[in-house]
């Protein structure tokens, strides 16, 4: 059996499927990559325990269809050396011996059985099907993930991404307890209400193929168990978390008073500066008042300590409330536009950060829980 396809297409093709392979299985088949061959389709398939990411394209000269799988780390390191030109597979299926062809030279290796490799996750009749444009998974993964809590079993759904579909639009939400991140687009309906939570891994897989084009549409497929996202040539199943997200919308204040506005590129820079000085728990103090914020941070084991004041549109009553600056920073960093709204109650209530100009037909809100001064 044989086959020849672009060495640069293979290996680009390769690289990004391999990031959903760990570095250690439980089972040596799960370090390979599957090759299928059926026609002049190839398909080339990396797997971990809960997560399948697959990609499809043709190649040329092909024998014969037939099911193998080499050793990821020894057939991606030995592609990145090739330059762009046809390599030819030659494969013997009675002793799996793969040779390797290319422009002044050959590889020879020996495959595994296809059979061995885990079969892909069967949907049950009752999944929902909904199709969501590209640009819109991406921006809602790139401005919530930061924001879902460590891998850990005490809080294990809280460290993917809650995926709420509503007849209305679609909600993504991540919080790790002291930050939440709540994207809303309405060009997404659902025809029914239903919803997921994806974990981590596959929510950042999913992340570095969607592009930007607006145009571009995803499917998700899924059922209580497993989701399938298909975007062009790419394909990723995830096992999905178990279990009922918390109401995110019932730790969102509703009344908040204090109102400002504030350049977030000028923010984020002062916060930088202070932060320095902060102690290890990274708390900065932020004092409001007449249209401008005093940004304070100390730390009184080392006598060290900075305070810097920016101008904003504040409307509210004087008020001190402390953060943590790195969280801070994190939030405004994923936020777009030139300006944020910190909307605030009492120095004790989460505060509510919303971009200034809001994008077209969506709607992001962060909060952040503050930190208690000692003054």
């Amino acid at each position: 059996m044989n086959f020849t396809v672009s060495s640069s297409q293979l290996s680009s093709r390769l690289q990004v499927i391999s990031r959903v392979l760990n570095s250690k299985n439980p089972v040596y088949i799960l370090d390979c990559i599957l090759f299928e061959l059926q026609g002049n389709t190839l398909t080339l398939t990396a797997s971990d325990p809960d997560n399948t990411f697959n990609t499809s394209f043709e190649v040329v000269e092909c024998s014969e269809d037939f099911t193998f799988a080499i050793s990821a780390k020894i057939l991606i390191d030995s592609l990145k050396e090739i330059s762009e030109q046809p390599v030819r597979f030659e494969v013997n299926k009675d002793t799996l011996e793969v040779t390797i062809y290319y422009l002044n030279g050959k590889y020879s290796l020996v495959a595994h059985n296809g059979d061995e490799y885990p079969a892909p996750a069967v949907l049950g009749e009752n999944a929902v099907k909904i199709s969501a444009g590209a640009s819109v998974l991406s921006g809602g993964i790139s401005r919530s993930l930061f924001a879902s809590a460590a891998d850990d079993d005490v809080r294990r759904m809280m460290s993917g991404i809650y995926f709420d579909f509503t007849p209305e639009c679609i909600t993504l939400v991540a919080s790790d307890g002291h930050k939440l991140v709540r994207f809303r687009d309405y060009s997404v309906e659902g025809a029914e209400k239903s919803a997921f939570i994806l974990p981590k891994k596959p929510a950042t897989l999913l992340k570095n193929i969607l592009g930007k084009d607006e145009q571009e549409e995803v499917s998700i497929e899924f059922d209580g168990r497993f989701v399938i996202f298909v975007l062009g040539e790419y394909k990723l199943v995830s096992r999905l978390y178990d279990g009922r997200y918390p109401n995110y919308n019932s730790v969102i204040p509703q009344n908040n008073p204090h109102k400002l506005t504030v350049d977030r590129a000028a923010f984020i820079s002062a916060l930088r500066r202070v932060a320095i000085f902060s102690s290890q728990a990274s708390l900065i103090k932020l004092h409001l008042e007449n249209n401008k914020i005093v940004i304070s941070a100390q730390d009184t084991d080392f006598s060290t300590s900075a305070e810097e004041n920016i101008t904003c549109n504040y409307e509210g009553a004087s008020m001190n409330i402390g953060f943590r600056a790195s969280f801070l920073i994190d939030i405004l960093s994923n936020m777009p536009g030139q300006d944020a709204i910190i909307e605030l109650a009492d120095p004790s209530r989460a505060g509510v950060i919303v971009p200034a100009d809001q994008e077209e037909k969506q709607e992001l809100l962060m909060l952040l829980m503050p930190m208690m001064l000692t003054e």
